[in-house]
């Protein structure tokens, strides 16, 4: 079985990567990082990277990281890692909304949690991480 955690360099994926190692590390599962392909351009990816690797060494967790497949949305590379028999849960990182914003939501975020088969949770970063 695998938790399978959508990585993107943002306040948001950091959140969501600490929670993925706590729940790969309680299910005493491997996790998954797909990471978000446009953002594997982005300046300082790389060490992201880097300290995402130190974090799940230090936590004990095994894990592998995915890119997107080329030509294909990240969205759409979750998807298809949910149908996955091995996969157990899912973990996106979520913005925090204003009261209006919660009646829209990323269409990732949308896509994922409404089209993705296994169970899927959205996790927003501490709100003293939004300075």
């Amino acid at each position: 079985m695998s938790v399978i955690l959508s990585y993107v360099p943002t306040i948001e994926g950091r959140g969501a990567l600490a929670f993925g190692f706590a729940e790969a590390r309680m299910r005493a599962t491997d996790l998954v990082v797909i990471a978000d392909g446009d953002s594997a351009s982005a300046p300082g990816f790389g060490a992201e990277l880097h300290s995402a690797r130190e974090e799940a060494d230090a936590a004990g967790v095994d894990y592998r990281i995915a890119r997107n497949e080329p030509d294909r949305s990240h969205a759409d590379n979750l998807i298809d890692a949910s149908y996955d028999s091995a996969a157990e849960l899912l973990v996106l990182g979520m913005r925090r909304r204003s009261p209006v914003g919660k009646l829209l939501m990323g269409s990732v975020a949308q896509r994922v949690l409404l089209e993705a088969q296994c169970p899927v949770v959205g996790v927003k970063p501490p709100v003293a991480a939004e300075v």
